[in-house]
């Protein structure tokens, strides 16, 4: 192997508050890694870390998420087109992280799960606030978080507050599109109701699309984030039935039951229906 020698204009004296491992707290997050099982069983480092980093993914989904919904507000969609094709490519990269956690057999998790007892990605307080900017909401979520008063407040303020696509069909509106007024005007903790006037609209969108360009290109990144969040769902229900079987989940759900209903509940039902509706011949 050629050895490759320190180059000379390379910093090596720098002051350790402002350093690589400070700028990413990597003393914190490297520390964060703490099994509970006693002694600590091998694969419990996997199954904290592989957890840890779908928080962070999702973290980075949500910051990306609200600038989409902010430049949508004001009328500046482009912008929020590449904001949601950031997110269809992190999606990737949660949905890939599966395959590592695939590695676990169920007799090797069985060996610590007992060791996190009640606690369940369910309770993931990052994920319900991406659910409800996405527009999975239900009030009876936040009783989950009654004990976490700042998550609390901002889920709460999701939850009465427009949504991705609610903030897709008010933009529309604004732009002359004939969006129902009472798609406009509505109790927005409520999921929405899917809407024949909003397929309409969607439908000329899409038969049309170079006349509707920026509004066709906004369509396809939603339904590239809603097609990816079920990819997730699904790998994530595969996942675990692979390791537990039927068992109950650990936060008290009936486990593969559970995360199956998930998959029956699409964030833009009408992205669906107006596929069906392009090109059909009428009866």
């Amino acid at each position: 192997m050629k050895k490759r020698s320190l180059e000379s204009t390379i910093h090596t004296g720098v002051d350790r508050d402002s350093d690589y491992t400070a700028y990413l707290q990597l003393d914190v997050l490297l520390n964060a890694q703490i099994p509970l099982s006693d002694p600590p069983h091998h694969d419990e480092m996997l199954f904290i870390v592989q957890h840890q980093v779908t928080e962070l993914w999702i973290k980075l989904i949500i910051h990306e998420v609200e600038a989409a919904m902010r430049c949508i507000r004001t009328n500046d969609t482009p912008p929020a087109v590449k904001h949601l094709a950031r997110v269809k490519h992190i999606q990737n990269q949660i949905y890939n992280q599966w395959m590592v956690l695939d590695t676990l057999t169920p007799s090797e998790y069985a060996q610590f799960r007992h060791v996190f007892g009640k606690a369940s990605g369910f309770q993931s307080p990052q994920y319900r606030l991406l659910e409800f900017l996405l527009g999975n909401k239900s009030r009876s979520y936040l009783s989950v978080y009654e004990k976490q008063t700042d998550w609390l407040k901002r889920l709460q303020a999701a939850l009465t507050a427009p949504a991705l696509f609610d903030e897709f069909l008010r933009y529309l509106a604004r732009n002359g599109y004939a969006i129902p007024p009472k798609v406009l005007d509505r109790d927005f903790s409520r999921m929405r109701e899917e809407d024949d006037g909003v397929v309409s609209v969607l439908k000329d969108i899409y038969e049309r699309p170079r006349e509707h360009w920026a509004n066709y290109e906004m369509c396809e990144a939603l339904m590239d984030v809603g097609n990816n969040f079920q990819f997730w769902r699904y790998h994530h229900m595969k996942t675990v039935e692979r390791i537990i079987g039927h068992k109950r989940g650990t936060g008290g759900s009936s486990g593969v039951s559970f995360l199956k209903k998930a998959l029956e509940s699409d964030f833009f039902p009408e992205l669906i229906t107006v596929r069906t509706k392009i090109g059909a011949v009428p009866d």
